[in-house]
């Protein structure tokens, strides 16, 4: 006769079980879950990967392009630059407030800017000397025109109400 299968457990524990069944059925689900969505995610890198490059060879075929053209160079993009850097709401805006202060008497007729001196040069008509210098007067008040000065004037003989055209030039600060 032989003796008994002897079975040595040292950690004790019991094989097999409902718990562990139980265990191995959601870990098997967690990661076909997780695989499934490594893939989802692996298809949209790729998508991705193929429109970035698509992107930059119609980036590189638009760069080539715009070479030939004369005039598109550091020089003028410095100069786009300047003057998207004019502080042009605050401009307006004080402009606009100092001709609604004169009870719409002024007409602004043109702003000139002058971009490498932060000068502004403005030309407007008035009934009267008086109102332009009052509007010269008010625009010394703002805090984004600075030195604003009448620089000519003229009264309109070809007119039949004879206003006054008058240009001012003003230096504009960057500060808001």
């Amino acid at each position: 006769m032989s003796a008994p299968r002897l079975q040595l457990d040292f950690a004790g524990r019991r094989r097999g079980g409902a718990a562990g069944i139980v265990l191995a059925v959601v870990g098997t689900i967690c990661l076909t879950f997780v695989l499934v969505q490594l893939r989802a995610l692996s298809g949209e890198h790729q998508g991705l990967e193929l429109r970035r490059a698509a992107q930059e060879r119609q980036e590189e075929n638009h760069g080539q392009s715009l070479r030939g053209v004369p005039g598109l160079d550091a020089q003028n993009a410095q100069k786009t630059l300047r003057e998207l850097a004019a502080p042009w709401s605050q401009l307006l805006a004080e402009l606009e407030n100092a001709s609604s202060d004169s009870r719409g008497r002024i007409a602004l007729l043109a702003i000139e800017p002058d971009h490498t001196k932060h000068r502004l040069r403005l030309t407007a008509e008035a009934p009267s000397l008086e109102l332009a210098l009052a509007y010269v007067q008010r625009l010394r008040k703002t805090q984004v025109l600075r030195y604003p000065m009448l620089d000519n004037h003229e009264v309109r003989k070809d007119d039949r109400d004879h206003p006054v055209r008058f240009q001012i030039s003003a230096d504009w600060s960057d500060a808001s």
